[in-house]
């Protein structure tokens, strides 16, 4: 059985969290950016925060470009419901943290596809945590995936999750995260997908994923703690590729 592989793709890699507070009150706008700076400290994310002082203000020229918002609910103009209204006009995707005095709008929220809410007064546990189970969120979606024919069925798996994949014989060993994967396919089959995923052949076995390569000792890749061999004719192209990733990310 040959290989079916789809690729699955999210928003892309995620290296800036761009999020809205939209608040009235001066103090609860200090706070939530306190509290954002020091989520920021504490996770290592790379936060932009944007502030509008009422609904109609975000709402009015609003163009899918925050990935998440915190939405207070009472406001003078346009009450935070009805922006979150507009909003999702253009744009279903946006996590919605509504921040109220008033549990009863929790229901309300949930009509308009809002992520959750957090009571006033705010504390910072709290929004620490239902920040991160947001963020948690947007990185599975920024994730790319694909599917490959085993034994029995189909198995989905995120590409950060595969070390290398190995040819052997007919068959292709995934190494992942959560152990070896075998699926009937060729190297070949499925090289020219995967070089588009951050993956370099580095023999006529080996398909590494330049995520999980440590470094280069003599003739070897060290991918995940193991030694893969590189030949000789591949050794250059993969320098190559290995120098431009971690340029990249540097």
């Amino acid at each position: 059985m040959q290989d079916h592989m789809g690729v699955l793709r999210g928003n892309g890699r995620m290296t800036m969290l761009r999020i809205a507070i939209v608040e009235d009150e001066e103090n609860y706008i200090s706070v939530l950016k306190d509290y954002l700076e020091r989520y920021k400290q504490e996770s290592g994310e790379q936060i932009e925060v944007t502030v509008y002082h009422d609904g109609d203000e975000i709402a009015a020229f609003y163009r899918a470009q925050f990935d998440i918002i915190l939405m207070d609910i009472e406001m003078k103009f346009i009450d935070g419901m009805t922006a979150a209204e507009e909003i999702r006009k253009v744009d279903s995707s946006v996590f919605i943290i509504f921040i109220t005095n008033a549990p009863q709008y929790a229901i309300r929220g949930y009509e308009v596809g809002a992520l959750d809410y957090i009571l006033k007064p705010v504390s910072y546990f709290t929004f620490s945590q239902k920040l991160g189970r947001a963020v948690t969120k947007l990185k599975k979606r920024s994730e790319k995936w694909i599917t490959i024919s085993v034994k029995g069925g189909v198995m989905r798996m995120a590409l950060s999750d595969i070390y290398y994949i190995e040819s052997e014989g007919h068959s292709l060993i995934y190494h992942t995260k959560e152990g070896p994967a075998v699926s009937s396919a060729t190297l070949k089959s499925v090289e020219t997908i995967m070089e588009k995923m951050e993956f370099v052949r580095i023999n006529k076995c080996y398909l590494v994923n330049l995520e999980h390569v440590d470094g280069v000792k003599e003739k070897y890749a060290i991918v995940h703690g193991e030694n893969l061999l590189i030949s000789r004719s591949r050794m250059k192209p993969f320098m190559q590729e290995l120098t431009r990733y971690w340029g990249e990310r540097s």
